[in-house]
């Protein structure tokens, strides 16, 4: 079912709606995020501009997440050495999503700080494919632009090398996003791309994180309306788990991870996706590496491999 209508029932929010022009070789997606971003950005007390970022960073990915061929996982990061040091956002191809930020807690962050100086010099944008089967595949480019969507579409022209638009934003209470795309293979129209593009570039962040799709996509072209397909809903969910964490510590090896389980009694590791917390004790521990670990370390048991 297509619509090309404004008052079409949709879901406003937590959704990506693709659209495409059937007189113009030009494809375009909106995605609104609001109860799977006010949970994400509850997770952390995120200073304001850092909040801001992430959020852009989580509509880009619900929008490039919808490229992926195969089931998986789209990873987009963008790392810094400056006060942020990284912002990442995982969303697959079962349409949902995480994503957290690390920053330096103990310096200060201005709410409306400029992102570039935030993260500082030498950063990379980075995007990896992980198929369910299969090899991962990634692409790294050095930062360029101001903000996050002027960095995916830098990315963008060095990786895919289509003309692109891209418009991020994010509120306390929403973060969307729209792109709009040349169709691969597709015979060059200068002039339709022009007329689409700058269109889209008259869209605010206002109405971004506060229109749906069907009324964004109408304010904006209703003169050549775009046919519109139905809403993909996005869902927030956390890939942790306890046999991961197990996984994690056998990869730390017995030495260290016993030397943690001397020092503190137990081993503790908190997901910096979901908060959730895992706890290892002695008895777990000793039952994960098949040995006295804690014993090992202070050299009364088996010697660590």
């Amino acid at each position: 079912m297509t619509t090309r209508t404004p008052a079409a029932t949709t879901r406003s929010a937590d959704c990506r709606t693709r659209f495409i022009f059937d007189d113009m070789p030009v494809r375009g997606q909106h995605v609104r995020l609001e109860e799977v971003w006010r949970h994400i950005a509850g997770q952390k007390r995120y200073p304001a501009a850092i909040r801001r970022a992430l959020g852009e960073l989580l509509a880009a990915g619900a929008l490039l997440s919808s490229n992926l061929k195969t089931e998986g996982t789209l990873i987009v990061q963008v790392q810094g050495q400056g006060r942020l040091k990284m912002l990442v956002v995982e969303a697959t191809s079962a349409g949902t999503c995480r994503a957290t930020a690390r920053w330096d807690t103990q310096s200060t962050v201005g709410d409306d700080e400029n992102l570039r100086s935030l993260l500082g010099e030498n950063g990379i944008f980075a995007i990896t494919l992980q198929p369910q089967d299969g090899e991962p595949w990634q692409g790294v480019v050095p930062l360029e632009g101001e903000s996050i969507a002027q960095m995916l579409v830098n990315y963008m022209k060095r990786s895919e090398q289509l003309d692109t638009h891209i418009t991020l934003a994010a509120s306390d209470e929403a973060c969307g996003g729209l792109l709009v795309q040349r169709l691969p293979e597709s015979a060059p129209d200068p002039e339709a791309w022009e007329h689409v593009a700058t269109l889209a570039q008259t869209v605010s962040a206002e109405e971004l994180v506060q229109l749906d799709a069907h009324h964004l996509l109408y304010r904006l072209f209703h003169e050549t309306p775009p046919r519109v397909f139905d809403a993909e809903p996005i869902e927030f969910a956390c890939t942790c788990s306890r046999g991961k964490v197990s996984d994690m510590l056998l990869m730390l090896g017995g030495e260290e991870v016993g030397s943690v389980l001397e020092e503190q009694g137990s081993v503790e590791i908190d997901c910096d996706f979901c908060n959730a917390k895992y706890v290892f004790d002695e008895t777990d521990i000793n039952a994960l590496f098949g040995m006295d670990v804690a014993a090992a370390v202070r050299g009364e048991g088996a010697r660590i491999q």
